[in-house]
């Protein structure tokens, strides 16, 4: 009976030690090798824009960031779906994530920028990593700050199209199209580095003028619809061959366009490869990594705060998956050819834009480019499904 009872004694005193010692790792929100947590409480927090977690887009590959570093390291984390995006509703979840204990909160697109604004003041005791964005006062206004528990994660979208529109014209495709979805800066840079790219591979392979074409479009949504699949599959029938569905979730009307006419699509921002064999290849912002990065540097105590990071083709933070794309011709060696020009400086960089994102700001002599009116179902999609996609 009394070896019973010490060996009861034994296995209390173990389990009181091996508590102890887990409540002593975690300390100040930073996480030490073989930590544990109370499951109850979180550290990294995603908030995100509009569409789902598994969107193949920005929210999928911020998430795809926070779970690469909690594989490594188990850190609790947890996502927040907003019930709308007016600024209200994200300071709402924001608020909500903080009061959870939330001590860094991603937030996946330019959406966020006032909002981030706001809270970071708010709650300065919390860190923000704003991807695609640096907080910003809102449209019209020229008031930026990003303090020092906040960074911003920016990226030369311009360089990822550019290398879309080059590789297509290379690998045999004469006649294009730009599915923008929202029209807003970071699309517009895609669009125009597309245009750019189309153009770039023209001249070099001497092809006659206007014998390339890109129908363009800000269809200003990024959901998907039977409208926008409608007008996709429009321009198919009319002679396209290729569209960067440059659009978030509104790139599945493309696809299932694509698929009917048998024609094909350029994915944006993840490796879209896996969603269709229609998809020829995607151009892709480093999502993934740069969060992980942020997140690295925020648990070793190097937060870059009180600044954006500029992710291009310099630091590989762009580019193409050649691994997963679908090309007939278009080669490895070619694309490291291009892809070294680009990190060289040897081409240049579209910077003048004006608000209505004009690709007419784009100089080309070889390329038509067909520039077409925003669909007047835009709106009302944008508005009426943006809750039912959640």
């Amino acid at each position: 009976m009394k070896v019973i009872k010490v060996i009861i004694f034994l296995v209390v005193l173990t389990f009181f030690n091996s508590c102890q010692t887990d409540n002593s790792a975690k300390s100040n929100g930073k996480n030490a090798p073989g930590a544990r947590f109370d499951v109850n409480a979180f550290d990294l927090a995603l908030i995100t824009d509009t569409g789902s977690i598994d969107d193949k887009s920005f929210n999928q590959g911020c998430w795809e960031g926070i779970l690469r570093y909690t594989n490594e390291r188990f850190v609790p984390h947890k996502y927040f779906q907003p019930k709308g995006h007016a600024t209200s509703d994200l300071l709402e979840t924001i608020d909500q994530a903080v009061n959870e204990g939330a001590k860094v909160i991603i937030t996946p697109s330019v959406t966020f920028e006032f909002a981030v604004y706001i809270a970071q003041d708010r709650y300065p005791n919390v860190n923000f990593i704003l991807v695609d964005s640096v907080p910003h006062f809102g449209p019209g206004d020229s008031t930026y700050k990003t303090s020092s528990n906040t960074v911003g994660i920016l990226f030369a979208e311009d360089q990822a199209g550019f290398l879309a529109g080059y590789a297509a014209v290379k690998d045999g495709y004469r006649q294009l199209g730009f599915f923008g979805g929202r029209a807003i800066e970071p699309v517009f840079r895609f669009g125009h580095g597309f245009i750019q790219g189309v153009e770039f591979a023209a001249e070099e392979m001497g092809l006659a003028s206007g014998s390339v074409s890109v129908n363009y479009i800000y269809t200003g949504t990024f959901l998907p619809s039977p409208e926008a699949q409608a007008l996709a599959a429009s321009w198919y029938e009319s002679g396209t061959e290729v569209i960067f569905a440059c659009g978030g979730a509104v790139g599945k009307s493309v696809i299932a366009a694509a698929e009917k006419a048998g024609k094909k699509v350029i994915g944006v921002d993840i490796d879209q490869s896996g969603e269709s064999p229609v998809v020829i290849t995607s151009a892709l912002k480093g999502l993934q990594a740069a969060v992980y990065s942020c997140i690295v540097n925020y648990y070793s105590g190097r937060f870059p705060g009180g600044r954006a990071l500029v992710f291009s083709a310099a630091n590989r933070g762009v580019g193409l998956p050649m691994h997963t794309s679908r090309f007939s011709s278009f080669s490895i060696d070619d694309y490291n050819k291009i892809f070294n020009e680009l990190i060289n400086g040897n081409i240049p960089r579209i910077e003048q834009m004006d608000n209505a994102g004009n690709p007419a700001a784009v100089p080309v002599s070889k390329t038509k480019v067909i520039l077409q009116p925003k669909p007047d179902w835009a709106s009302a999609i944008q508005s009426g499904q943006e809750d039912s996609s959640r």
